[in-house]
């Protein structure tokens, strides 16, 4: 018989308003208009799929396709179709696993490393001029609770469900 869940308290309104926030920056970064224009001031022509694929890349060692199918959330032959269409482009390249030599990790090629590095470079920009009138100091403290949030909610991901889920270095 399945265990219950540990009764919890109810959440209190700064949390409710803290979700509330936080799924209008996810519906924001997520919208399709908002993509585009990131590849614009990019000059990138990439689905998010595979902008969330070479970002991911990008912050870790070569990762075999399942550990980046896991990290992703996603199915396995998702990250398989991804990987081919990234590898036709040059972005990424398969490279020999040194724990196992039959299996094969990926990485990013040096044109795979300019590209997710304009990306990077124009999101950020869209970022410096959305908080521009922001003082450093609220910056400063911003970024200290976003990271203390992300850490708190990767520590809890792995307690409520065993899943492994390393915080990119």
């Amino acid at each position: 018989m399945p265990k219950s869940p540990p009764a919890v308290a109810p959440a209190s309104a700064d949390v409710i308003e803290i979700e509330r926030a936080l799924s209008r920056v996810a519906y924001l970064s997520s919208r399709v208009r908002q993509h585009d224009r990131l590849m614009a001031q990019a000059g990138v022509s990439l689905d998010r799929a595979a902008v969330a694929l070479l970002r991911q890349i990008a912050d870790t060692e070569p990762l075999r396709p399942g550990e980046l199918a896991i990290r992703l959330a996603v199915e396995a032959s998702h990250i398989t179709r991804q990987v081919q269409q990234l590898e036709k482009s040059g972005y990424v390249t398969r490279v020999p696993d040194p724990e196992d030599g039959r299996a094969q990790r990926i990485q990013l090629t040096p044109v795979g490393r300019r590209v997710i590095d304009r990306i990077r470079d124009a999101s950020r920009r869209g970022m410096q001029a959305a908080l521009a009138d922001w003082s450093p100091q609220d910056l400063q403290q911003l970024a200290a609770l976003f990271h203390r949030m992300v850490d708190d909610f990767l520590g809890y991901a792995d307690t409520d469900t065993g899943i492994s889920t390393e915080r990119p270095a």
